[in-house]
């Protein structure tokens, strides 16, 4: 089901015309079959939203949460889960409200997040906010493909430990499967638009349950088995690691923490997929971040506490590929395979925004170029077709190809995972929200909420410094003892 759809009446040939009355007469004249901007009609809702959202949150992000309350303990480790969750509700809201400029029925809309922040801010702050949104969706994207070679890796490793016995060591070499990773975000990078992959979401949404629900079925029934509950009030103990090391690791959960709720760079994106008014796409969207959030600090909550439960000090780094489980073995594979497919639709979702800025760059810059503009009808199977774009093809495809060879060279899943959540959760969960917000909502300097929003944001500041640090002093030891393209043991 597409998110922008006109309905089987409205026909693309007479797009061009309708757009030009709809703009000319306003947000009164938008058609059943077009918005007030002269776009197709938005049909998605609440749910949808939700199951973007989902799709975003619930990732690989989950499968650290184990090994990150291990760090800071039966205290602190939920408390900073929940922390970061009120965090994240409170700044997508006030995201959420920057989506029209003015008023929230009939204001201008902004598409994207940059759109947004070139709306609010000026200056530096735009082309800081640019890099770092960007900047990102490439860490994420290398995140996401180190995360999946390691669940196809797993899959095969967990088939060996059931025939060889669990003292073999199984080694295998990642590489293969991140290029079989890879050459399936070609393909699927070529679906043109955001809102036509929402039935993508959707099927990530139900494979990010399924594998959630596994874990914390896995982890239930280990501390069952162990008779009790593992772990202590203050995380993994000076001695099992050195004091410093659990400076270092303590500050990386941080990261992982933050990385496991990040999503706010995409959140305009996924707002505008929402039908118009009423009621407005920000309180649409407001629902929709509350469910989303709620649902996924359930999960973390149940995932996370139940893997330190059954695992205490040596919860692995990650919960399904880290080998605290062996059997049954057909489960874990299930599990596995979930999470890649989880993943192949998040990358989607994650690096859209990326596609459709340079794209929209090029076509701008070389507006009469065939190779940038032009398309090629190509035929399908029961009388449809597909518009293929050459830049869009050959772009789309480079950048699979860079992201995935990055990956092969730097396949550290949780210290990668800390540092994309430690640089990625201040600038663009919190500061830029905030910073919008109060132009937005024209909050005079140095009033009460004023006050509290500046808190807020220097707060995040601080913990984004602190778990970077612990992140990069993690790949720091890391690289002393890798070997590129080595097996893994």
């Amino acid at each position: 089901m597409a998110e922008n759809g006109a309905g089987k009446h409205c026909y693309p040939a007479g797009a061009a015309a309708m757009e030009v009355t709809t703009m000319e007469l306003g947000h009164t004249a938008a058609s059943k079959c077009y918005d007030d901007d002269g776009r197709l009609k938005r049909t998605g809702t609440m749910w949808t939203a939700s199951a973007h959202i989902i799709t975003a949150v619930i990732g690989s992000g989950v499968l650290s949460l184990a090994w990150a309350i291990a760090q800071l303990g039966w205290v602190a480790g939920p408390t900073v889960m929940l922390l970061f969750s009120f965090v994240t509700y409170y700044t997508s809201a006030l995201l959420a409200d920057c989506y029209r400029s003015g008023d929230e029925i009939t204001g201008k809309r902004n598409y994207t997040y940059m759109d947004a922040v070139n709306a609010n801010l000026s200056g530096i702050k735009v082309q800081i906010c640019g890099f770092l949104q960007y900047a990102n969706i490439v860490g994420v994207a290398i995140g996401y493909t180190i995360a999946a070679s390691i669940s196809m890796l797993a899959i095969k490793r967990a088939n060996c430990f059931h025939k060889e016995g669990h003292g073999d060591p199984c080694n295998i070499s990642s590489t293969p499967y991140m290029i079989i990773f890879g050459v399936a975000e070609i393909f699927f990078s070529q679906i043109p638009d955001f809102d036509q992959i929402s039935w993508l979401s959707i099927l990530a949404a139900v494979m990010s349950f399924t594998y959630s629900t596994i874990g914390l079925g896995l982890g239930i029934v280990q501390v069952v088995a162990n008779g009790g509950i593992k772990g202590s009030l203050t995380g993994i103990s000076v001695g099992v690691v050195t004091p410093m090391d659990k400076v270092w690791r303590s500050l990386q959960a941080f990261g992982d923490i933050a990385f496991a709720y990040s999503y706010s760079l995409i959140l305009i994106e996924i707002q505008d997929t929402i039908r118009a008014p009423p009621p407005s796409e920000s309180k649409v969207m407001r629902r929709a971040t509350v469910v989303s959030v709620a649902v996924t600090t359930l999960f973390y909550m149940l995932c996370g506490c139940m893997g330190y439960a059954a695992f205490g000090d040596h919860a692995p780094g990650n919960l399904l590929t880290g080998f605290g489980f062996y059997e049954p073995f057909w489960l874990l594979d299930v599990a596995n395979a979930a999470i890649v497919v989880h993943l192949v639709g998040a990358y989607q979702v994650y690096c859209q925004p990326l596609f459709a800025f340079v794209e929209k760059w090029a076509q701008q810059r070389w507006p009469k170029s065939r190779y940038i503009a032009g398309e090629v009808d190509v035929p399908l199977t029961g009388g449809r077709g597909y518009k293929l774009n050459l830049f869009r093809l050959t772009w789309r495809s480079a950048f699979v190809v860079a992201t995935t060879v990055v990956s092969m060279l730097l396949p550290f899943f949780n210290d990668v995972v800390g540092l994309l959540g430690a640089l990625g959760f201040w600038p663009l969960t919190v500061y830029f929200p905030v910073e919008m917000y109060i132009v937005q909502k024209k909050v005079p300097a140095w009033s009460t909420r004023w006050v509290c929003l500046q808190l807020l944001s220097l707060g995040c500041l601080i913990i984004t410094i602190a778990s970077a640090a612990g992140s990069v002093a993690g790949i720091i030891a890391d690289l002393k003892v890798y070997k590129p393209f080595a097996t893994t043991s």
